[in-house]
């Protein structure tokens, strides 16, 4: 049920952000708030029985739903963001893209050492940017409790890319 409403409400957007892509744009679901509403609910359904201390948002989908899902939760939230965006002192971590390169930072001090951590973001492609945030926040003393995701393109195989990292991985929309 939940998927073929998130299904639905995506648009694909062609030749973004390059010629060839098919990009899969969640922003008209946040038009549907019993939609979000269900949205994290389906994820709290799934991520039952996962200790989960902190959220990490990816930049900057992830910040939609895993703010909402932290909240949900009553547990905190942190985001990884893009270089250059956060004001107090950050780590960063470099990777390679589908599509080129980036790096991505978090303050030093948005957990603990020893927290478990759930990285959201909305969309699982080739797996680049979580493996980095994984590797992020591993670096910080953070425990990787677990992954969640709006929609995977499974063609790209990130699943396999992140398999090694944990166990609990929620998907709500697979291509």
């Amino acid at each position: 049920m939940i998927t073929k409403q998130i299904k639905s409400a995506i648009r694909d957007i062609p030749d973004f952000p390059k010629p060839g892509i098919i990009f899969k744009d969640i922003t008209p679901i946040l038009k549907y708030p019993v939609l979000c509403t269900n949205i994290i609910g389906a994820f709290v359904e799934q991520l039952k029985g996962t200790q989960i201390d902190i959220i990490a948002g990816i930049e900057s989908r992830g910040f939609l739903f895993g703010l909402m899902l932290a909240t949900k939760l009553g547990i905190p939230f942190v985001p990884i963001r893009k270089a250059g965006k956060l004001p107090f002192t950050i780590k960063q971590k470099a990777y390679k893209l589908e599509y080129g390169t980036a790096i991505i930072e978090c303050h030093t001090d948005a957990f603990e050492p020893g927290q478990r951590v759930l990285i959201h973001d909305d969309l699982l492609a080739t797996g680049g940017t979580v493996t980095a945030a994984s590797e992020l926040i591993a670096e910080m003393g953070g425990i990787i409790a677990g992954f969640s995701f709006v929609v995977e393109l499974g063609f790209l195989k990130g699943r396999e890319r992140i398999a090694p990292i944990s166990d609990t991985l929620v998907i709500l929309a697979q291509y």
